[in-house]
């Protein structure tokens, strides 16, 4: 396993150097010259332009038709009917008297 990795790295940098190509010098050629048109003054201003037309107005869209009512929903279920209590015995009702101001 150490020899294999050895042998593996020895190969990449191999390889890796083996694509260097020295640099070709090539001696420029002379400048070529370029004449640059150098632009003149502004000209008058052009005479403004006619009015356009008004556009005739469009036609106003229909109106929508009202919606139907919906039904009625059912009535709910009755609940059950509770019995009638007792009558009161003989229990009393004690009313405390209110506390003093203090």
């Amino acid at each position: 396993m150490r020899y294999s990795i050895m042998v593996a790295a020895t190969l990449s940098v191999l390889a890796l150097s083996a694509c260097d190509r020295p640099a070709v010098v090539v001696a420029p050629a002379a400048p070529a010259v370029v004449a640059v048109p150098v632009p003149g003054p502004a000209g008058p201003q052009g005479a403004p332009g006619a009015p356009a037309e008004k556009g005739d107005t469009g036609a106003t869209g229909a109106t929508g038709s009202t919606g139907s009512t919906g039904s009625t929903g059912m009535t709910g279920a009755e609940g059950a009917k509770g019995e009638k209590g007792k009558t009161g015995g003989d229990t009393i009702v004690v009313v405390p008297a209110p506390a003093p101001q203090r």
